[in-house]
C-alpha cells in the first residue's frame, strides 16, 4: 500500500498546492456524470437477471417476439343493474378506443374484448375438441346406451349404491370435454354470476416497458371514466381501470417511493450522526487546548458544525455520480436488487470520508499544520483506508464473475462505487479541506490535555471470558449451520399492492379458469406440435410419486389444419351424432346429453374466421396466424421456488421421440433457472470473496499474524450473524443472499483498521487505539449500517430482508472489533504470540 500511496503523492500534493482547480474539474466531471445516471430507469422483469444465451431466456424471448406477451388494462364497472352497466359500457367504449396519447396521434388502444359470439360455438364445439375428448363422449354415450337398455328390460334392477359411485365414474369420460367445454364457450358478457360486475379488456398499442404511456394510458382512461360520471347511469355505480398493467406500473412506484424513503431515513441519519460526531469531536479537541488560544465561543462552533458535511458529502455525492454515469454507459438501467445502491453506498462511501478527516482533526489537534496533517492523515490512515477499500471493492468485483446479474450488476456497480468513493475522499477530500481552512471554517487548537498517551498499559475486562463465550457461540453457530433455513416463497418476497388487490376483488368471479401460469413449447411444424404432446403426455404417466403437469393443449389437437385431420375429425363427430340418434337415448332430458346434441351439429369443417377473436387470441402469432406452440398447465402453485424447479425439471426440456429437443417458456421457469443458478454461484461467490479478503490483507500486512488478527472480526461476527438469524427465525432468500458476499468486503474494514493501527502503535497500545480508530470505525460502521436501515423502511419485503441481514452483519462485525479482538489480542500478549516489527 505504501508504493501506491507513494505513486499517487505528487497528485495529492496537487491537492494542497491549486484545490480550486481541482475542485472545479471534479465538479465539472460530475455534473457530466450525473446526466448520464439521471437517464438510469429501474428493470423489474426477472427474465433480465439471467444471461441471454440461457435456454429458457431464449424460449421466453423468442415467445414474446413471436405471440407477445404484454396484458390488458381492464375496466371495472360495478351496480346493482345489468342493463345500466352494459349501457355504460357500450358508450365508454367507442370513447376509449379514441383515446390517444397527449404528444401524439397515436391511439392507446388496439382492441377491446365485450361481448362474445358463442353461437357458432355452442353448435360446432365437438369440432374443437380433442380426439381423446372425442373418444372420451363416444364412451359415455356408449355406457348411456347400456344402461339404458338394461333399465328398458323389465328384469333389471340397480345393483350399485346409493351414493352414485356408478354414474360417476361414466360421467369421469366426459368430465374432460365439459372443462375444455367451459373454457371455450365462456359467458357472452364478462359478468360474475349475479351480473353486477362486468369487466372490459383493452388491448394496448404500446409496449409495457414504456412506463410513460403507461402512466398516461391509465391517465386518460381514469379521467374518460370521471368525465363520462357512472353515477348517472347508476346512483350505486363503480368504475375502476386496473389489471396486470397497473401491477406493473405499481411496482416501478413503489421502488421508486422505496428508494426515495430510504434515501430520506438513511441519509437524513447518517447526515445527522455525521455532523453531531465531528461537531463534538472538534469542539472537544478545540477546548483541550490552551484558554489563551480559545477565541471563538460555542456558537461559533455551531455555525460551523455543517462543514464535516460539506467536506465529507461533496467527495461523496462527486463519487456516486461518477458510479451511475458509469453504470448507465455500461449498463443502461437498474434492476430491482440494484436499485437501492445508491443509499447503500452512500452509508459505505462516507466511511472512508470518516476515517480520512477524523484523523486529520487529530494530528491538526497536536499542533501540526494544515500541510503536514494532510500529509500524515494521507501516508498513515491512507494506507489502512486504501487497504480496506480495495479488499472491499476486490470482494465486490468477485460477484461480477456470476451469470446471475443480480450478482454480477451489483458486483459491478458497487465495486466501481468503492473505488470511486477512496479515490475522491484521497484526492478531493483534502482539497476541500485546504479551503476550509483557508477560510477559517474548520476551528483547530492544540490539544494540550489527555492526548494520546503511547504503550499505556490497560487491561480489557473480563477478557478471558468474553473470549470462551465468543468461541463457544462461533462454535454452538459452527455445529447449528443447518438450521439456517432459505425461503422459496416468492409469494412472501414481493410486496402487497392494496390498490391491485382491491380491484382483483372488485372483478372476482368475473374469469373462471383453473389453468394458470401456463409455460408454453413452440415447434417449427404441426407434426413436431404433435410430438411434444406425446413426449409430455408420456411424462405425465410416468411421474406418479410427483407430478407438476395439470393438462397440456394445442390448437392443431382442437382445431384440425390438414385435409386428412379435418376429415377425421368430421368422421369421429359424425359417430357421436349418431350414437345421440340412438332410440335408448334420443328423447332422454339431460342436460350434458342437450349440450353434446347442439355441439355435434358439424357436417363440414369449420373456416378459422369462423372462430370468435376472443378464442383464437390466446393461439395467434402477432402476424395473425396459428401459432405452433404447446400450452403445458401447473399442477402446483409456481409461487414456492422449489415446485418451480420441479415443474421446470419436467418440461423446462422436452426431448421427442425422435430425438429432438425443445425448451419451454414461461416467467416461472426463468425463476427456478435463476433460483438455482443463484444458489448454485453463491457457495462460490462467497468463498471466492472469503479467499480474495484473506489475500489483500496478507499483501497489506506481510504476516500470517496479522492478517489473521485483521480477519477475525470478520470471521466471528459473521458466525454471530448467522446466529442471531437462527435465534430469530430469519431465513436466506433470493433478495439477501446477493447481500452476503457484500458483508464479507465491508465487515473486514473495523478489522484492517484497528490491525494497522494497532501494529503501528507497539505492544500495550489495544485501548488506546480502540478510544481513537475505534471511534472511528463505529461512526463508519455505524454510517454503513444506517444507510442499509433505509431499505428496513421501504414496502418490499425483500428489500427489508437485505436492510435486515447488512445491518446485523455488519454490526456483527463492529462488536466483535470492539469487544473480541481486543479481548483475544489482550490474551496474546500475555502468550507473547503477536510479533511487531
Amino acid at each position: 500500500m505504501e508504493k501506491i500511496l507513494k505513486l499517487f503523492k505528487p497528485l495529492f500534493k496537487k491537492n494542497y498546492s491549486h484545490p480550486y482547480y481541482v475542485l472545479s474539474i471534479s465538479i465539472i466531471l460530475a455534473i457530466i456524470s450525473g446526466f448520464f445516471a439521471l437517464h438510469l430507469k429501474v428493470d423489474t422483469d426477472i427474465a433480465n437477471l439471467l444471461p441471454s444465451s440461457y435456454e429458457s431466456v431464449k424460449a421466453l424471448n423468442k415467445l414474446k417476439d413471436t405471440f407477445g406477451g404484454e396484458s390488458e388494462l381492464e375496466v371495472a364497472i360495478k351496480s346493482p343493474s345489468f342493463q345500466d352497466n352494459k349501457k355504460f359500457a357500450r358508450e365508454f367504449i367507442p370513447k376509449a378506443l379514441k383515446l390517444h396519447e397527449p404528444n401524439s396521434n397515436e391511439k392507446f388502444f388496439k382492441d377491446v374484448e365485450y361481448k362474445k359470439n358463442t353461437k357458432i360455438l355452442k353448435d360446432n364445439a365437438l369440432y374443437l375438441a380433442t380426439n381423446t375428448e372425442l373418444n372420451d363422449i363416444t364412451n359415455y354415450l356408449k355406457d348411456e346406451i347400456h344402461k339404458a337398455k338394461l333399465k328398458a328390460n323389465p328384469f333389471y334392477f340397480d345393483l350399485t349404491s346409493d351414493n352414485g359411485t356408478s354414474d360417476t365414474v361414466k360421467k369421469g369420460d366426459l368430465n374432460k370435454f365439459l372443462e375444455a367445454y367451459n373454457e371455450i364457450i365462456p359467458k357472452e358478457y364478462p359478468i360474475n354470476a349475479d351480473s353486477t360486475v362486468m369487466v372490459l379488456k383493452f388491448y394496448p398499442t404500446g409496449s409495457k416497458s414504456n412506463t410513460r404511456y403507461l402512466q398516461d394510458m391509465y391517465a386518460a382512461t381514469d379521467s374518460l371514466i370521471k368525465a363520462m360520471q357512472p353515477v348517472q347511469y347508476n346512483k350505486q355505480m363503480i368504475v375502476k381501470s386496473g389489471g396486470r398493467l397497473e401491477r406493473h406500473l405499481l411496482e416501478l412506484d413503489s421502488i421508486m417511493n422505496d428508494v426515495k424513503n430510504s434515501f430520506a431515513s438513511g441519509i437524513t441519519s447518517v447526515l445527522l450522526l455525521v455532523m453531531l460526531y465531528f461537531f463534538f469531536k472538534k469542539y472537544f479537541n478545540y477546548r483541550r487546548g490552551a484558554e489563551s488560544e480559545q477565541k471563538h465561543n460555542i456558537w461559533s462552533h455551531i455555525l460551523r458544525a455543517p462543514v464535516p458535511l460539506i467536506v465529507i458529502g461533496i467527495p461523496l455525492l462527486i463519487s456516486l455520480s461518477y458510479t451511475f454515469g458509469i453504470a448507465y454507459i455500461f449498463l443502461g438501467k437498474l434492476n430491482t436488487m440494484t436499485s437501492v445502491l445508491f443509499v447503500i453506498l452512500f452509508g459505505m462511501g462516507i466511511d472512508y470520508g470518516i476515517h480520512f478527516y477524523a484523523r486529520y482533526l487529530e494530528i491538526r489537534s497536536s499542533g501540526k499544520g494544515v500541510y503536514a496533517s494532510l500529509l500524515s492523515t494521507y501516508e498513515g490512515t491512507g494506507s489502512a483506508i486504501i487497504t480496506s477499500a480495495i479488499t472491499t471493492a476486490v470482494a465486490l468485483y468477485v460477484l461480477t464473475f456470476a451469470d446471475f446479474k443480480g450478482f454480477s450488476e451489483f458486483g459491478f456497480i458497487s465495486g466501481n462505487g468503492i473505488i470511486l468513493s477512496l479515490l475522491c475522499m484521497l484526492f478531493i477530500l483534502p482539497a476541500i479541506l485546504v479551503v476550509m481552512e483557508r477560510n477559517n471554517l474548520i476551528l483547530i487548537n492544540k490539544n494540550e490535555r489527555d492526548g494520546f498517551v503511547k504503550n499505556t498499559p490497560h487491561r480489557f475486562p473480563f477478557a478471558k471470558t468474553i473470549v470462551i463465550m465468543g468461541l463457544i457461540v462461533s462454535g454452538v453457530v459452527i455445529v447449528a449451520h443447518n438450521d439456517i433455513k432459505f425461503q422459496y416463497d416468492f409469494g412472501k418476497l414481493e410486496p402487497d399492492y392494496p390498490q391491485y388487490d382491491a380491484f382483483n376483488n372488485m372483478i372476482s368471479g368475473v374469469f373462471h379458469s383453473s389453468k394458470r401460469n401456463p409455460a408454453y413449447i413452440q415447434a417449427d411444424s404441426d407434426k413436431q406440435v404433435f410430438a411434444i404432446l406425446k413426449a409430455i403426455r408420456k411424462k405425465m404417466k410416468q411421474d406418479t410419486l410427483s407430478p407438476t403437469i395439470a393438462d397440456v393443449e394445442a390448437i392443431q389437437e382442437r382445431f384440425p389444419m390438414s385435409k386428412k385431420a379435418k376429415e377425421q375429425k368430421l368422421q369421429n363427430i359424425a359417430r357421436i351424432r349418431k350414437l345421440l340418434n340412438d332410440p335408448f337415448i334420443k328423447n332422454k332430458k339431460d342436460k350434458n346429453l342437450d349440450k353434446l346434441r347442439r355441439a355435434s351439429q358439424t357436417t363440414k369443417p369449420l373456416r378459422l374466421d369462423q372462430i370468435p377473436n376472443y378464442l383464437k387470441n390466446r393461439f395467434m402469432t402477432k402476424n395473425g396466424k396459428i401459432g405452433r406452440f404447446v400450452i403445458v398447465y401447473p399442477s402446483v402453485g409456481l409461487s414456492d421456488g422449489r415446485n418451480s424447479i420441479a415443474f421446470k425439471k419436467d418440461i423446462g426440456k422436452v426431448t421427442t421421440a425422435n430425438g429432438q429437443t425443445f425448451y419451454a417458456a414461461s416467467t416461472s421457469i426463468v425463476a427456478a433457472n435463476m433460483l438455482q443458478l443463484m444458489m448454485k454461484e453463491s457457495p462460490y461467490m462467497v468463498v471466492a470473496t472469503f479467499l480474495m479478503i484473506i489475500i489483500f490483507m496478507y499483501i497489506a500486512f506481510r504476516s500470517v499474524r496479522w492478517t489473521l488478527i485483521a480477519m477475525l472480526p470478520l470471521v466471528v461476527g459473521l458466525l454471530w450473524t448467522f446466529g442471531i438469524m437462527m435465534m430469530f427465525g430469519m431465513s436466506l432468500n433470493f433478495y439477501n443472499l446477493v447481500v452476503l458476499p457484500a458483508i464479507l468486503g465491508i465487515g473486514e474494514d473495523s478489522g484492517v483498521h484497528l490491525a494497522a493501527r494497532y501494529r503501528e502503535e507497539g505492544k500495550n497500545s489495544m485501548w488506546n487505539v480502540l478510544s481513537s480508530t475505534g471511534q472511528h470505525i463505529t461512526m463508519g460502521s455505524v454510517t454503513t449500517m444506517l444507510g442499509f436501515s433505509g431499505l428496513l423502511f421501504t414496502m418490499h419485503p425483500g428489500l427489508i430482508s437485505i436492510g435486515e441481514l447488512a445491518t446485523i452483519g455488519i454490526g456483527m462485525t463492529l462488536v466483535s472489533a470492539l469487544v473480541f479482538l481486543p479481548a483475544l489480542v489482550q490474551w496474546l500478549e500475555q502468550k507473547d504470540w503477536i510479533r511487531f516489527d
